[in-house]
């Protein structure tokens, strides 16, 4: 393992970033962050380390960033904290450091992305992107034409009311949706809020890449997805304004805010 240790400033030339001397004055300054945490000169660093500066990732010029579709499957945790039994990151076990974009609620399964690229990762939470999201939602007495009316036209939950957004019914008990906002346990909210109860919750589709591997299992992007993807969300905004709820901190070290954050509380929990 020490062979494949470099020491941060080689690190950061050799991703042509800028000269060794100039990285070196940079980790003096604390833009550098390792995994999070601001490091000494003379750190050293793996390929499985994530290395920013000023808040973005940065890479060894001959590496590509990682793109993962996963089916989670219930029981599993959404966070990358690896004290939390049946934590996502432990399940997939992949051999570099990734980071779920977006969650599942434990009791749900269904399509996660999963990446090391914390660009994407914000432009695709970022609230006001309207990117979409589909889901089947079996629930536990037989769906009426006016609960679909109803789920479509908006639903008062959390001191709002939801977007209008497409429902359809495809049998007695289950109901297709396409949501294009993150609220809190959004879609089992709107159920009980109907007098309904979800007993089973599936995310099939986000954005332009849908579920098409087997629960528990993953696959990478193909480069005519991820292309697309990135077309799809590329109005989407890059600056820190535009991005989720600001905090006092600095920005360079706001970085990627992991899931179990509390700063996230409150969204994208299905």
């Amino acid at each position: 393992m020490e062979e494949n240790l470099k020491r941060l400033n080689k690190f950061i030339g050799e991703t042509g970033y800028c000269s060794r001397r100039e990285a070196d004055k940079i980790i003096e300054e604390g833009r550098v962050t390792i995994n999070g945490v601001v490091p000494e000169l003379g750190t050293k660093v793996s390929p499985n380390d994530e290395v920013r500066i000023d808040g973005k990732l940065i890479r060894e010029q001959n590496e590509k960033p990682v793109y993962l579709a996963f089916y989670k499957p219930v029981g599993i945790e959404c966070t990358t904290n690896l004290d939390v039994r049946n934590n996502i990151v432990d399940y997939i076990n992949y051999p570099k450091r990734i980071f779920p974009i977006g969650r599942l609620d434990k009791a749900s399964e269904g399509l996660i992305f999963m990446t090391n690229d914390g660009d994407i990762v914000n432009k695709i939470l970022r609230a006001r992107n309207n990117h979409e999201k589909e889901y089947t939602v079996t629930v536990n007495k037989p769906i009426t034409d006016r609960f679909i009316e109803r789920m479509g036209n908006g639903v008062p939950i959390l001191d709002t009311v939801t977007r209008k957004c497409k429902v359809e019914q495809i049998s007695k008990f289950t109901f297709k949706i396409i949501l294009t906002q993150g609220l809190n346990r959004q879609i089992r909210r709107m159920t009980e809020y109907l007098g309904y109860d979800v007993t089973a919750l599936k995310r099939i589709r986000i954005i332009n890449i849908s579920l098409d591997v087997p629960v528990g299992r993953y696959r990478d992007l193909t480069d005519a997805e991820i292309k697309e993807l990135n077309e799809l969300i590329e109005p989407s905004s890059k600056t820190e304004e535009a991005s989720l709820p600001k905090t006092e901190a600095p920005k360079r070290r706001t970085e990627f805010i992991k899931r179990d954050d509390p700063r996230f509380k409150g969204r994208g929990d299905y």
